[in-house]
């Protein structure tokens, strides 16, 4: 369970190094938000979502996919939450500050679905 918690982790640190810097350098305007912080907050949350996922695929798992989908509503609340000032304040977004949001969310939640479902499958 560590072993796959820690590899999972630093597949996350190295998959938010890479495209964190790929975006931010493919990127020629200027957003209203930091994609740092964005990136920082989907890379943090997929490691708790999957911590979390562990620990209850390892206490009850015929609820863990329950727990995920849980997770997920709350990873999605807590990112409204945190930046409703610097991004949903602004009326109309420009469609790089639009890409800035939906590429690292997918890119994270793509990560976290495919090493669940294979936790999930094993469990």
């Amino acid at each position: 369970m560590y072993k796959r918690i820690l590899i999972f982790v630093l597949a996350i640190a190295v998959l938010f190094a890479l495209t964190y810097n790929i975006h931010n350098y493919l990127n020629t305007s200027e957003l209203s938000y930091s994609l740092l912080l964005v990136y920082s907050f989907h890379a943090i949350a997929a490691a708790l979502v999957y911590f979390l996922v562990e620990l209850l695929a390892s206490i009850l798992p015929n609820q863990a996919g329950y727990g995920y989908l849980m997770t997920m509503f709350f990873k999605i609340g807590f990112f409204v939450l945190l930046f409703q000032e610097s991004v949903f304040s602004k009326e109309t977004l420009t469609q790089p500050e639009r890409i800035g949001l939906v590429i690292p969310l997918f890119i994270f939640l793509l990560a976290e679905a495919i090493v669940v479902g294979k936790l999930l499958n094993s469990k």
